[in-house]
Parts: C-alpha cells; structure tokens; sequence
C-alpha cells in the first residue's frame, strides 16, 4: 500500500541503472533519514563500496517484481530510458509498487525521434524543419538534404544512449551517412529510421520539469557539453560535463516563461487530453535563436551528466520530490540551494573512438580526497562506469568518473571541479578542460 511522505520510514528504494545519474540520485535519496536502504538494478560497484548500497539482477518483469518482494522494496526510482521502453513502469504500478518514472506510452517521446517530431509539430511547437526517412523513401531524404543549409544533422530515430545524431558539413557526406544509417551500419536497428533535421544556430540548453501528472514545475536550467574534446570538437558523446545556476545572459525568466508557454505546457496539456497524463520528469532539449526556444528533442529521464549538478542543488528532499510526484499529489514548495555547481567527466582514452584500448580496466588512484567524501564544500565525486576487486575500484572504457564542483560562482564552482579532477588518476584519463566555458567568456 502506498503513504504519504510523512508517514514513512524506513524505506527501501530500488534504482533502475548503474550509472553516474542513478549515483547522484542514489547521493540525494540517502540524504533523507526515512531512506534505509537503496538498492542498485544492475549493480554500481562504486555504489557498493563507497556508499554500502545493496544490488541484484533481473532477467525479466517477474524476477524483478520477486526481488520487489523479497527485499521490501516499496519505492522505485528508474534513471535511464531503456527500461522505460520496455513497459517496467508500466509493469511496476500494475502491481501496486510506486514508480518515479513515466509510461511506456510517453517513454515513445524518446523511444521514436520519428513519433516526438510528429507530436510536437502537430502542437506547432518550434522546432527545426524535419523528415522522417527509411529505405522506402530514401530518396526523398537525398531531395531534402540539397534544400537544407549546412551542416546536416542526421537522427537515429531510436534509443542510441545520447549517441545517435550526425552533424555533418557537406550534404555529400550526409547522403553517405544516410544510406549506412538507413542499412543499419551506423546505429544497428534504432538508425533504420532517421530523422533529418535543419541546423539550429544558436546554443542549447537542458530543461527538465517534473510533472504529477495535472501540473509541473521546472528546475534550474544547465548547459551540457556533448563533444569529446575542448571547443566543441570531436564525436558526440554521452556529455563530458554540465553546470547549473547559468547566468542571465544564457537564461532569464523571460526566456523560461516562453519555455513553458510554447513548449512544456502544450505537450502536458496534450498528454493529458490523449488520457496519457505524465509523471516523472521530462527532459527537454532546448536551442535558443535570437532569444526564442527551439525544442531539439525530448528525453523522458534525467540526463547525464545533467543529474550530477542537479541534485547537489535541491535544498527540498530529493525523496520528498519524488514521491510526491510518483503519487501525483503536489509540492507546497521547492527549493534549491543558492550556488552554483560545475562537473567535469573523467573517461577513458578511447571513449567515443572508433578503435578500443586494452588498458581497461584501469586501477583508479585517488590523492588527498577520500572518494567517500560528500560532505565537502568544494564539492564531490560520482562514479559510473567502472568496477571493483575486493577494495579497489577500476574504470572501465567509457565514462568512469565525475568530479563534482561547488561553489558561491561559477568560476569557483568550476575551479573547485577541476581541483578534484586533478586528484583522480587512471590510465589514459579523459576529459574536457573548457566545461562552463560560454558562461564565463
């Protein structure tokens, strides 16, 4: 049965993902003294080591309900999308388990580029001009890139982990890519079907708005940095850093007020009259032209890394939040704490490259910072992908490490992540140098 907030205690919460963005949640859920224990599906082993959470594995719904059961789970957190495509919400709430998560049906927001550029255009929300294009109509698609100005930008339509856009500077390249997407030799399946899409110029923002299904609220904006390398160069990637608190030259109220009038309230308002009402949170990517908001794409979760800055800024109970939005009721208030933080992402030295290295896993060695440690001022460290023997941890390819910086500034705060990054060490460590750098031109 399901309580109210006040009424709990003890609780134990299951956390769908294993990665930098299910550890910052996990950080801010166990900051609430009604939280017991918190459970990771699959396994964080930094989690594990440093934060004492408990983990199990589940091969499908029921052996996930079982484990629900066995371990008196009662509330459920889920952090990345591919769950959410699979009907676990869904799932879940059928038996009586509360989720912070959204529905199946409006998980296909991200689950289909294809089906959220149809959506939004029938609401007229502005976006960038758009065709949807498979094998069948391939050749409408070269037509359509000649009308384009450049760069291109090509879409996988399906669930790619943040992976799956092309920004591509001749329209003969962008034919190229189209047919190897359209075969499946970029993206496998989720390129099969592909949006093409007009090139924004302008920067771009992340807006995530929590909704209990009959109203919302929009927390502070942030700013991703989505390429490899410094200066916006190199592949797309999951992102390699975030800040929030951004000053009013990138984002004002002005701006968030048009936000919710031309994008976030028609799509609820939408969902709602299709008696599909969302709950959870919902992620909106935003390119801002001339002062006007554009929105990219949706995702229906937290992004990452988004997540890592987010949470350290709630003042109100991460656990309260999301409960209470879980259960469609209301918050009286939110609030956040006034500063500013900064992160910066550690990987791999052959993250997002095309050739994989063997120095992985790497043992990570940490100097004069306890990686424990999330009480300090200037800031915190999140772990994502890596693993661990007995006591040691290790960082996998990919995205390993998150150095967490706070401060009264945004140049504190980015001073302060990059005094963290400097006391984590692994073989072949990665990461951007210019994060937050638009902000503090």
């Amino acid at each position: 049965m399901q309580t109210s907030y006040d009424t709990l205690h003890a609780l134990n919460i299951l956390i769908i993902g294993n990665g930098g963005r299910e550890y910052s949640i996990a950080l801010a859920l166990r900051k609430d003294n009604k939280v017991k224990n918190i459970f990771f599906s699959p396994e964080n082993p930094a989690a594990t080591l440093l934060l004492h959470a408990k983990h199990f594995t589940y091969q499908n719904h029921n052996e996930l309900l079982t484990h629900i059961h066995t371990h008196n789970i009662t509330f459920v957190v889920i952090g990345p999308e591919a769950p959410l495509m699979d009907g676990v919400s869904d799932f879940l709430e059928s038996h009586g388990i509360l989720v912070f998560a959204p529905s199946y049906a409006n998980a296909k927001l991200e689950g289909s580029k294809a089906y959220m550029k149809s959506f939004i255009s029938k609401l007229k929300i502005p976006t960038a001009r758009y065709k949807e294009i498979t094998m069948q109509n391939i050749e409408e698609g070269k037509a359509f890139i000649q009308t384009l100005p450049l760069p291109i930008v090509l879409k996988a339509s399906g669930l790619c982990g943040g992976k799956g856009v092309l920004i591509i500077d001749s329209r003969e390249e962008a034919q190229q890519q189209l047919l190897l997407m359209l075969q499946g030799k970029l993206f496998g399946e989720a390129g099969k079907n592909v949006v093409i899409e007009e090139f924004l110029d302008g920067y771009e923002l992340s807006i995530f708005a929590l909704s209990n299904g009959n109203d919302y609220v929009v927390l502070p904006a942030c700013q991703d940095h989505k390429r490899l390398l410094d200066n916006d160069k190199g592949p797309n990637t999951g992102g390699m850093g975030a800040y929030t608190n951004l000053p009013q030259t990138l984002y004002n109220k002005e701006l968030e007020e048009k936000i919710k009038q031309k994008i976030l309230t028609p799509t609820f308002n939408a969902l709602a009259k299709e008696g599909t009402p969302y709950k959870g949170v919902i992620f909106a990517g935003i390119m801002v032209v001339a002062n006007e908001p554009y929105l990219l794409e949706y995702n229906v979760r937290f992004g990452d890394p988004e997540c890592e800055v987010l949470m350290p800024l709630l003042k109100t109970s991460a656990l309260k939040l999301m409960y209470v939005f879980a259960k469609g009721e209301t918050l009286k208030s939110l609030t956040f704490h006034d500063e500013c933080v900064v992160c910066v992402v550690m990987t791999s030295s052959d993250y997002a490259r095309d050739s994989k290295s063997n120095d992985y896993p790497a043992i990570i060695n940490f100097h004069g910072i306890d990686p424990k440690d999330t009480t300090s001022s200037v800031g915190h460290l999140v772990f994502a992908n890596t693993t661990r023997k007995d006591s040691v941890l290790y960082a996998n390819s990919g995205r390993s490490v998150v150095a967490v910086g706070k401060g009264a500034s945004l140049q504190e705060a980015r001073d302060n992540a990059y005094t963290l990054v400097a006391k984590v060490n692994f073989k072949g460590k990665h990461y951007r140098k210019d994060i937050a750098y638009q902000a503090l031109l």
